[in-house]
């Protein structure tokens, strides 16, 4: 299975579960994301996986940026790593 590096690149977590710079690493199983987080990034995680190019700003590409649902708190870039 392809893995996908997230990274989070801002962070005002309410709780304090994240920083910016965190890593993780997604393989066969989540990493351990707070299920809002995670609900909003799963479906890009999911088609990086499988193949899928997608709408990265101005390009496409094996990446994504997404914002927390909870006042946009948190901020994660996805990429596809190569094998």
């Amino acid at each position: 299975m392809s893995r996908v590096k997230l990274t989070i690149t801002q962070s005002a977590c309410r709780c304090g579960y994240f920083q910016a710079g965190q890593i993780f690493l997604v393989e066969d199983l989540c990493p351990p994301l707070c299920h809002e987080l995670w609900n909003c990034i799963y479906p890009y995680v999911f088609a990086l996986q499988n193949g899928a190019d997608l709408d990265c700003g101005e390009t496409r590409g094996k990446s994504f940026d997404a914002m927390c649902p909870d006042e946009s708190r948190v901020h994660i870039h996805g990429e596809l790593v190569p094998d």
